[in-house]
């Protein structure tokens, strides 16, 4: 007989599905004349639901093992519902032009779908449950990407996505075959003992499988090719929420993968190959970067190197480097989504994406062209903006591993972070230095677009203050200890 109390093990779950529901009543049975006010109803209503999943979790197993809830996966749902709220912020306006309005009820609807989705993915302790989630949180994306139907790029986006996410989803079923037939089980406990010692080639080429599947929705290389062109042809809102909600999502849940399941594994079979990964992705995204022009793919490239330091998180296989991951994502989170806010409002009034059009712009819109720049210079890791805080603490959480090669790894993204501060800056100096004769005009901004940026910058500010002062006081070791001692 089926203990219906486990549900209360999953409150940010359940709230997310009453979130739901309450939008599609009223996108389905109000009145005409109030749908306007549908945008300021769902912001309003996640915002409640964000406030009340900051109250204290029940740690524990749910549905015989297969769901888990506790403080790290608290700590995890909370930053992507805060990622989630600057999104809907920034897409009021968006979702009720003229074209989008009549479709706003959908983005809401599947933005929050994709989002259970993701959650699933992090508490789940078995492949079937991961997998459901997987699929949940991949498929209504390409929806979203193909929202806007009269742009050719928009389908382009949405169908290079969906044949991409069906390959992956197919490599990583594959992969997992692999593990069932070498275990025999898919909870994640069982499959991890089972492998301990375990070093055949079989299981080499089903982790091989296992995180090219996942790969695929980090944009790790040599799993990226779809990610520039889905960026540029998908709607900015959707953009943005692709970049980073979807990104952090991936990353949590290769983090439980990799450690939880294969940790006994890994320096004998799965060490190298993210190595090698970490290493492409972060170099070819820096090279690909300086070669763009449409700030949508710029940033798509970014994102691709950014996927690389995160991961530097999973390579330390420790609390230390679990805690700088979930930290470095937060960061990420405002950071570039400050990013997409200000090529959002941009391109909402005037279509101008590329990087020549913000010649100048610090003169016509003083206000988008230093929320931009604080986006880069927190991205490109500038002291004192978070983004410095975030790379310091992922480089001094792997090389707490010890061994010559991390040290080796974190010299590499140390010179690739180098090198990305010049396309960065890029950016910055074109607002600021360069001058057009057709400078973008003063754009009127939507109130609710200025506030999803207000809340971008005070993160960046107030996040890389409060750790300069921290970890001035306690240093660097110890101010990341004293974060995952805050998750537990």
């Amino acid at each position: 007989m089926m203990d219906y109390s486990q549900f209360l093990l999953m409150p940010q779950e359940i709230g997310l599905l009453l979130v739901f529901l309450l939008v599609f009543i009223y996108d389905t049975f109000m009145p005409e004349r109030t749908q306007r006010h549908m945008p300021i109803f769902t912001v309003i209503l996640f915002a409640l639901y964000t406030i009340y999943c900051f109250c204290p979790v029940v740690s524990g197993e749910a549905f015989g093992g297969m769901f888990e809830s506790n403080p790290a996966t608290w700590v995890m749902k909370n930053i992507l519902n805060v990622g989630v709220l600057l999104v809907l912020l920034q897409a009021v306006k968006w979702t009720n032009s003229d074209f989008v309005s009549v479709r706003r009820g959908e983005f809401y609807e599947l933005i929050l779908l994709t989002l259970f989705g993701m959650f699933l993915m992090i508490s789940s302790r078995h492949f079937l449950l991961f997998v459901i989630g997987l699929e949940t949180a991949s498929l209504p994306i390409a929806a979203l990407a193909a929202f806007e139907k009269r742009h050719y790029e928009s389908h382009e986006a949405a169908a290079k996505y969906i044949f991409t996410a069906i390959f992956s989803s197919a490599i990583f079923l594959l992969g997992i075959s692999f593990v069932y037939g070498m275990s025999g089980t898919l909870y994640f406990r069982d499959i991890a003992t089972a492998v301990l010692g375990n070093h055949s080639a079989l299981l080499i080429a089903a982790l091989a499988f296992v995180i090219a599947g996942v790969g695929f929705k980090l944009s790790l290389v040599p799993f990226h090719l779809w990610t520039a062109d889905v960026y540029q042809g998908a709607p900015t809102a959707v953009t943005s929420y692709l970049s980073v909600i979807s990104k952090g999502a991936a990353a949590f849940s290769f983090l439980v993968i990799l450690v939880q399941v294969f940790g006994s594994a890994y320096s004998q079979v799965w060490e190298w190959m993210l190595y090698a990964l970490i290493v492409l992705t972060i170099t070819l995204g820096n090279l690909f970067a300086m070669r763009q022009r449409n700030l949508k793919r710029f940033l798509a490239f970014s994102s691709i190197s950014q996927a690389g330091y995160i991961m530097l998180g999973v390579i330390a296989v420790n609390v230390m480097g679990m805690s700088s991951m979930i930290y470095y994502v937060l960061v990420y989170i405002f950071s570039n989504l400050a990013a997409f806010g200000v090529i959002a409002a941009i391109e909402r009034q005037t279509g101008r994406v590329t990087m020549d059009d913000y010649n100048g712009l610090f003169k016509t819109n003083p206000w988008l062209a230093f929320t931009m720049m604080l986006a880069m210079f927190s991205l490109g890791g500038i002291p004192p903006f978070a983004g410095f805080f975030s790379k310091f603490f992922i480089f001094v959480g792997a090389c707490n591993q010890g061994s010559v090669a991390i040290y080796v790894l974190v010299l590499i993204a140390l010179v690739n972070t180098i090198i990305s501060l010049y396309y960065y800056l890029l950016v910055v100096k074109a607002m600021f230095l360069r001058q057009d004769d057709c400078v973008i005009p003063t754009i009127q901004s939507h109130w609710t677009e200025r506030l999803g940026l207000i809340l971008c910058v005070l993160g960046v500010i107030f996040i890389g203050l409060v750790s300069c002062i921290y970890t001035a006081i306690n240093g660097s070791v110890d101010a990341i200890n004293s974060m995952f001692a805050a998750i537990q």
